[in-house]
């Protein structure tokens, strides 16, 4: 018999598997396909559950009566995920481990072959096939099954695992937009879609234009109250977000677009339809993930207008019988947001978008818990009950009532802990024994800076320049760059404000100077190379950022992924020319203070040269702990070994500490490690005294250091320099916060 092309019969499995609605269907439908492709009576799948026993999921063949569980290590099921490889034998009743499973009629079938799942180094199940024939499968056989497996582990790795397969507790992972977790009722936002519109011939081009100008006119007023509902939670900066709805209604060729698409004679619907349609696809085909997100910005005005020019734009009749909101769509927009009463709001899921998307800025401003690009989620009802976990980027649907519990729990401690650490705000961030912390914010977006401000930031550590660069369609100006910058040292006037130069390249891209595909873009044109070789950039950006600080702003230039001393050379003569030129033009400035961020492995054994050249060090723990484990966090298939408290990572960062006090070099760290607090005992135990991270974790971050003595942390740090893993790294640090009573920081 020929064997099966085992790529298209597994590509056919994903696919009919991932349209089908729930794990029941998508179990059954696996075990039925592997039965054919391997031509055996029986399939049975078993899952792993969080008390190691292996759990009936479906079968094909079997007679299923009843939930099925099999004890941890029990039967051949037990001994191949114990054991982690396959069992193929003629007659399983004669194995010495055999396992009789009541009530299933296993009798009847005398052969067996069993094949652990294995997903990321882990077995998380055991997938068997069964014949009524005492014949063990054929070598081929096996190895086809093996192979298929292989690939199975990756399609049932997220399923819940639950008996008899029953589909209470789904769990479905997306994206975090905005931390938290909500238990509610789901409310769809379906107002129908602009892009399901028809073209049509317009009757009436007059009148068509007439109302394309009075729709103009009514959405611009209901962003205005839309905006003056949410005024009193969200700051100036935070409201730009109507703002730009504004600028877009403004846009003269967007208004021009609908008008020759009317005057070609199509309705104005239709006109609209490919007015936005156009635009918004401009935004798509960009490669950065930040420009790319604005096509969500542009598609939700495009609905928006066309849900007012149906008369369909409130949610009200929805939600009138509901105290706690969850809204459902594709993208949600802000007119949905301020259509519900802030006490009532419990969290968003999003079909599409990502973290950077404005919906999701907003979430954050608003604290509402957001789960972002789930995709299509089937079968969805109006008041289906849902538990938004924006903490993990995962929700949960038909939770049961003892999860529900379980999650509520959780959000009673969230609430208690929040208002012990707020006010925590004013107070200094000072261990038990008297060393200061000065603890900053990590900043790229206008509506990132006030939050740092409102959970107690001391200043800036990291401002993403790029940003104005990439929300734009050309190399923003020098005065642009100038209003931008200025607007970040009125809000942190008197304080450190740590200004990186651009830094783009690799997943950072400029949509107006796109860089040729490279094959390993980490390793490429990229932070300060790309600058140096566009030199006329870098002179604009410091010039804009000298004149923004003046002479009272406390400006410090970040320079990313320095490697070389003649990169730094090169800075210093610009900024000292930059400096010339100001000042010859009559505008008071004065020299900034200017340090690398060591994030390159390279630049470590380097510090010690560069004393005279630089004042302070920003230590990047997220490319540094990339580079020096050579793992891309981003990568599904190797993510799971990123681990900042790997013991290389540490060491590395406890030689640039004592390689920066031995310059007399001040020293700052941005990057994850700055908001967990197990590895803030190891960076204070080095003497890191200036750490830099999202708002929102730092009043968390605080409670640690005021109730951390300094020297127990550093005792901490030279017990886990004897350890060679991670686990026990992590084992120790969790212990200490354990002990110092602080576990509510580490659930």
């Amino acid at each position: 018999m020929p064997q099966p092309n085992i790529l298209l019969e597994y590509n056919r499995l994903q696919k009919e598997v991932a349209e089908l609605a729930t794990p029941t269907e998508q179990v059954r439908k696996i075990v039925d396909s592997v039965s054919e492709i391997i031509g055996t009576d029986v399939c049975t799948l078993y899952m792993k559950d969080q008390h190691e026993d292996m759990v009936l999921m479906a079968s094909h063949g079997l007679v299923e009566t009843g939930p099925v569980s099999i004890p941890s290590g029990r039967g051949l099921v037990g001994l191949i995920a114990q054991d982690r490889h396959a069992i193929n034998i003629a007659k399983a009743s004669e194995h010495p481990d055999f396992f009789y499973v009541e009530g299933t009629a296993e009798e009847r079938f005398q052969s067996f072959c069993g094949v652990p799942l294995v997903h990321y180094a882990k077995v998380i199940g055991v997938l068997v096939v069964q014949r009524v024939d005492p014949v063990a499968l054929s070598p081929e056989s096996e190895a086809l099954l093996i192979t298929l497996c292989s690939q199975l582990a990756h399609i049932v790795a997220d399923m819940p695992v639950t008996l008899q397969g029953a589909h209470i507790n789904t769990y479905v992972r997306g994206v975090s937009g905005s931390s938290g977790i909500g238990i509610g009722f789901g409310v769809l936002c379906d107002h129908g879609d602009l892009f399901s519109v028809a073209d049509e011939p317009c009757n009436d081009i007059e009148g068509a234009l007439a109302n394309w100008h009075s729709l103009l006119k009514q959405v611009k007023g209901e962003i205005e109250a839309e905006e003056s509902a949410l005024r009193a939670q969200l700051s100036a900066q935070e409201s730009s977000i109507f703002h730009t709805y504004s600028s877009l209604l403004a846009d003269q060729a967007l208004l021009q677009k609908v008008e020759t698409e009317i005057r070609t004679g199509n309705w104005l619907p239709g006109a609209l339809r490919k007015t936005i349609q156009y635009f918004a696809d401009l935004f798509l085909d960009m490669e950065d993930p930040y420009l790319r997100a604005r096509h969500e910005d542009i598609h939700h005005l495009g609905n928006k207008l066309y849900a007012s020019l149906q008369g369909n734009n409130t949610l009200a009749e929805h939600i009138s019988n509901i105290q706690q909101v969850v809204l459902i769509g594709d993208q949600i927009s802000i007119s949905d947001i301020a259509s519900v009463p802030s006490d009532r709001l419990v969290g968003i899921i999003c079909f599409e978008g990502s973290s950077m998307s404005h919906t999701a800025v907003l979430a954050n401003a608003l604290g509402i818990p957001a789960v972002m690009g789930l995709g299509l989620l089937k079968n969805l009802r109006n008041r289906e009950r849902f538990i938004v976990d924006g903490n993990s980027g995962q929700i949960v649907r038909y939770p049961n009532d003892r999860l529900c519990n379980e999650f509520q729990q959780l959000i009673d401690e969230e609430k208690q802990l929040q208002n012990k650490l707020l006010s925590l705000r004013d107070e200094p961030a000072v261990t038990i024994d008297g060393t200061a912390i000065r603890m900053l914010n990590n900043s790229g977006l206008l509506a990132d800076l006030t939050p740092g401000l409102k959970y107690g930031a001391q200043g800036i550590g990291l401002y993403r320049t790029e940003i104005p660069f990439m929300v734009r369609q050309s190399f923003p100006s020098e005065q642009e760059q100038v209003e931008v910058y200025s607007e970040v040292f009125r809000i942190y006037a008197g304080m450190p404000v740590y200004m990186r130069t651009l830094d783009v390249g690799g997943d950072k891209q400029l949509p107006y100077f796109p860089i040729l595909d490279e094959e390993n873009p980490a390793l490429g044109w990229r932070g300060i190379r790309f600058t140096i070789d566009n030199i006329q950039l870098l002179m604009t950006q410091v010039r804009a950022m000298l004149q923004a600080a003046g002479t009272t702003g406390d400006l410090h230039i970040l320079l990313p992924m320095v490697s070389a001393t003649e990169e730094l050379n090169v800075f210093n003569e610009l900024l000292g020319e930059a400096l010339r030129q100001l000042q010859h033009e009559g505008i008071a400035v004065k020299r900034p203070r200017v340090g690398v961020m060591v994030e390159v492995p390279a630049a470590i054994s380097q510090l010690q040269f560069w004393r005279n050249r630089i004042d302070f060090v920003s230590i990047g723990s997220n490319d540094l702990t990339q580079y020096l484990l050579a793992l891309d966090r981003n990568n599904s298939r190797v993510a799971s070994r990123y681990d900042p408290l790997h013991p290389a990572v540490i060491h590395e960062l406890n030689r640039v500490v004592r390689i920066a006090r031995e310059g007399d070099l001040a020293l700052s760290l941005c990057g994850e490690m700055a908001s967990d607090p197990l590895a803030v005992i190891l960076l204070l135990g080095m003497g890191i005294t200036t750490l830099s991270m999202s708002a929102t974790k730092l009043p968390r971050i605080k409670y640690l250091i005021r109730r951390l003595p300094l020297r127990r942390a550093e005792l901490v740090l030279q017990q886990c320099l004897e350890l060679d893993n991670s686990q026990d790294i992590r084992a120790l640090l969790r212990s200490t916060i354990l002990s110092l009573n602080l576990g509510e920081l580490i659930k």
